[in-house]
C-alpha cells in the first residue's frame, strides 16, 4: 500500500472511532439527562439509580405474569367420542342414500327399456268428440230460432202508426187558419222586394254593385206577422 494510502485509511479510522465515542457519550448524557424527569414513587437519592432499579422491578414483574399459569382448570368438559362421531346417525343416512340410488338405478333402467321398445299399450286417442247433452242442445237452439222467426214476422207485418198523408193534411190546415189570422196576406212582402243598383264612386263606369233594400212598410208587416 503506498504510504500516501495508510495515512489517509488511519486518518479514516481515527474519524469513525472519533464519530462512535461521540455518539456513545451523547447517548449516555441523553439517558442521564432522562432520569432527571422522573418521579419515582417514594423519596430517593439518586434518581439515575432508583430509575433503573424499578426498571428493573417491573420487567421482572411482566415476565412472572407472563409465564403465570391458572390455578383453576377453566377448559371445560372434554365432549365424548362418540357425541362427537354419531356413528349411528352416518349409518342412518348411508343406508339412505344406497336405497335412493337403488332406486333411481331402477328408474332410469325402466325408462331407458320404454324408450327403445315400440310400446305394448295403445295410447292413441283418435275417437269423435261425443256430448251427453248434443241433442237437448240442438232442440233448445231450434226454439230459439223459431222464436226469432216469429218475432221478425210480427215487426214487419206491423202498420207503422205514423202516416204522411194525416201530416200533410194538419199542415195545410194550419197554413189556412195562419192565412185567416193574417192582417195582410202572407207572401206580399217577397214580391215587394225591389232589386237596386248602386254605383260607387271608386267604381269603373259600366260596372254595378246590386243591393236589396227593404222599406218601412215590408218591415211592419213582418214585426206584425211575428
Amino acid at each position: 500500500m503506498v504510504p500516501w494510502q495508510q495515512a489517509a485509511a488511519s486518518s479514516w479510522a481515527d474519524q469513525d472511532s472519533s464519530t462512535l465515542l461521540k455518539s456513545s457519550d451523547c447517548t449516555i448524557l441523553e439517558a442521564a439527562a432522562m432520569h432527571k424527569a422522573y418521579q419515582p414513587l417514594k423519596p430517593a437519592t439518586n434518581k439515575y439509580l432508583q430509575k433503573k432499579w424499578d426498571q428493573t422491578h417491573y420487567e421482572a414483574h411482566r415476565k412472572k405474569v407472563k409465564e403465570a399459569k391458572p390455578r383453576v382448570d377453566t377448559k371445560g368438559i372434554r365432549t365424548p367420542t362418540h357425541v362427537q362421531l354419531k356413528l349411528k346417525k352416518t349409518q342412518v343416512q348411508e343406508e339412505r342414500q344406497a336405497i335412493i340410488d337403488r332406486d333411481n338405478q331402477l328408474l332410469v333402467s325402466r325408462l331407458a327399456g320404454i324408450e327403445l321398445s315400440k310400446g305394448l299399450v295403445d295410447h292413441r286417442n283418435e275417437y269423435p268428440e261425443r256430448s251427453l247433452n248434443a241433442k237437448r242442445r240442438r232442440e233448445e237452439l231450434a226454439q230459439v230460432t223459431r222464436e226469432n222467426l216469429a218475432i221478425y214476422h210480427r215487426i214487419t207485418a206491423r202498420e207503422s202508426e205514423y202516416r204522411r198523408e194525416v201530416w200533410e193534411e194538419d199542415w195545410e190546415k194550419m197554413e189556412r187558419r195562419r192565412d185567416d189570422i193574417a192582417r195582410y196576406p202572407r207572401g206580399v212582402a217577397d214580391k215587394q222586394r225591389s232589386k237596386k243598383s248602386v254605383t260607387f264612386s271608386g267604381g269603373t263606369p259600366g260596372h254595378s254593385q246590386s243591393s236589396f233594400s227593404r222599406t218601412e212598410d215590408d218591415q211592419d208587416e213582418t214585426t206584425e206577422e211575428d
